[in-house]
C-alpha cells in the first residue's frame, strides 16, 4: 500500500500507521503477535462453532428417531445414485477452484507480490474453513488477511487484496441474485407464493451491504468523518470497548481500503474477469441440488434450481450462527422441499449439506498449512516465462509493469 496516503490525526492517533513492511525492524514483531492473536481467536471461534454444530447434527438425528421418519429417512439414503453424488463434489470443488482463479487475478495484477499457488489456496481454504465455522462466515475475512501477511504482505496490502476480492464476491451474489429474481420471479411466485417477499427483503439487506462497501470505497472521506464522529461519541459514553481497533479501522483501514479498490477499478477488464469468475464460482455452488436432485433420480429445471439455489445462500448467510444454521435448514426445505418430495427431503438436505458444508469444511483444514516455496518469482514473472517460452521470445521481465492492482512490496529488497 502506498504509505504516502495514510489518513490524518496522526498527533492524536500516532500508533495507527500501518508499518511499511515486515522487515522493518520491531514491527515484525508487532505483526507477528497481532497475526497470532488474530488466528488464536479465529480458532477459538471455530472450536464453539464446531461444537455448537456437532450438537445440531445430535438434535437433527434425535429428531429423525423420535418423529418416527429415521426408517424412510436411510431407505431415502440406499436408493442414492452415488455416481451424481460425486459431480456435486465435484462442482463443490470446481466453486473452490474458481475460487483461487479470482485471488489469482488480484495477485498477478501485482507483478512483484510474493503470493504463490499454494498461498492462494490456503487463503481460499482458510475461507471455507472459519467462514463455516463462524456465525455470518465472520471469521473468514480475517483469517484470509492473517494467510496472506504471512506470505510477505504487510497488513496493509493483506488488507487491501482480501477486501477488494471481498467487495466483488458481494458483488457477485447480489448480481446474481438479482439476474435470477428477474428471469425466475413469476416462478418464484407461482411456486412459493408471498413468502418470496421474505426473500426480497433478505436480497434488499445484501444490497444495502454491498452499497455501504462502495461508498467507503468512493467516499472515503466521508466515511472517516462520520466514522470517527460516532467513535467519539460512543467512548465518551464507554459503549465502546476497544477504541484503538476501532480508530485503526477507521483512520488506516478505510483510506487503504478505498485506495486499493480505486486503483483496481482503473484496470475495468481485470475487474469484469474477476466478476465473470466469481459468478462461475456461484453458479458452482448453486448447481449442486440440481446435481442431488438427479442422484434420486428426480428431474427438475436447471434455471429453477439455480435461481432457489441463490435465494437458499443469501437467506442461510443471514442467520447469525455458525454454518447458517437455522437459516440453511429452513431455506432449503422451502425452496426445495416440493422437488425432492416429502419422502427425499431430508435426506436430500443431508446430502447437500455433507457436500457443500460438512465434507469442505474438513477438507479444507489440511489445507490451512499450504505454503508456496519459491518467492522469488511472483506468479506474473512466472507466467510472462511460460508465455514466452510457449511464443519462442523469452526474455527477463522487469517488476515494473503497469497498471498493477496494488504497490509491489519489497523489504529491504528481498523477500519474506
Amino acid at each position: 500500500m502506498t504509505q504516502g496516503t495514510q489518513p490524518h490525526k496522526t498527533s492524536t492517533h500516532p500508533h495507527k500507521k500501518v508499518p511499511v513492511s515486515v522487515g522493518e525492524g520491531g514491527s515484525a514483531k508487532t505483526k507477528s503477535a497481532s497475526s497470532a492473536d488474530e488466528e488464536a481467536e479465529n480458532r477459538a471461534k471455530a472450536r464453539k462453532g464446531a461444537l455448537f454444530l456437532g450438537f445440531v447434527v445430535v438434535v437433527y438425528i434425535m429428531y429423525l428417531i423420535f418423529s418416527g421418519q429415521m426408517g424412510q429417512f436411510v431407505a431415502a439414503l440406499g436408493s442414492v445414485d452415488l455416481g451424481w453424488v460425486g459431480l456435486a463434489g465435484l462442482c463443490f470443488v470446481f466453486y473452490f477452484l474458481f475460487g483461487v482463479i479470482a485471488y489469482g487475478i488480484a495477485v498477478y495484477l501485482d507483478h512483484d507480490s510474493p503470493v504463490g499457488v499454494r498461498d492462494l489456496m490456503s487463503v481460499e481454504a482458510s475461507g471455507i474453513f472459519f467462514g463455516n465455522l463462524t456465525p455470518m462466515m465472520a471469521g473468514a475475512v480475517p483469517s484470509q488477511i492473517v494467510r496472506l501477511t504471512r506470505t510477505g504482505l504487510d497488513v496493509g496490502e493483506a488488507s487491501a487484496t482480501q477486501f477488494t476480492r471481498f467487495i466483488m464476491f458481494q458483488f457477485g451474489v447480489v448480481l446474481f441474485a438479482a439476474i435470477m429474481l428477474v428471469a425466475k420471479l413469476g416462478f418464484f411466485f407461482q411456486t412459493y407464493g408471498d413468502i418470496v417477499v421474505l426473500n426480497l427483503i433478505v436480497f434488499g439487506v445484501h444490497f444495502l451491504e454491498l452499497a455501504a462497501l462502495f461508498v467507503i470505497c468512493l467516499c472515503p472521506n466521508f466515511v472517516m468523518k462520520v466514522g470517527n464522529a460516532l467513535i467519539d461519541f460512543l467512548s465518551k459514553r464507554g459503549v465502546l470497548k476497544n477504541v484503538d481497533h476501532w480508530n485503526e479501522m477507521v483512520n488506516v483501514q478505510v483510506l487503504e481500503f478505498s485506495a486499493a479498490f480505486m486503483r483496481a477499478a482503473q484496470d475495468l477488464p481485470s475487474m469484469g474477469l474477476t466478476l465473470l469468475v466469481t459468478m462461475a464460482q456461484l453458479a458452482s455452488l448453486y448447481m449442486i441440488p440440481w446435481f442431488v436432485l438427479r442422484a434420486f433420480g428426480i428431474q427438475a429445471d436447471f434455471l429453477n434450481c439455480l435461481a432457489a439455489g441463490s435465494m437458499v445462500q443469501m437467506v442461510s448467510t443471514a442467520v447469525p450462527l455458525p454454518g447458517g444454521t437455522g437459516g440453511a435448514e429452513g431455506s432449503f426445505y422451502m425452496f426445495y422441499g416440493g422437488m425432492f418430495g416429502a419422502a427425499n427431503i431430508n435426506a436430500g438436505f443431508l446430502i447437500w449439506r455433507i457436500v457443500t458444508f460438512f465434507a469442505p469444511t474438513i477438507i479444507s483444514a489440511p489445507l490451512l498449512g499450504l505454503r508456496s516455496r519459491n518467492r522469488s518469482h511472483s506468479i506474473y514473472h512466472r507466467v510472462q516465462r511460460i508465455k514466452g517460452r510457449l511464443l519462442g521470445t523469452e526474455k527477463s521481465h522487469g517488476g515494473h509493469g503497469g497498471g498493477a492492482t496494488f504497490n509491489p512490496h519489497k523489504s529491504n529488497g528481498k523477500r519474506n
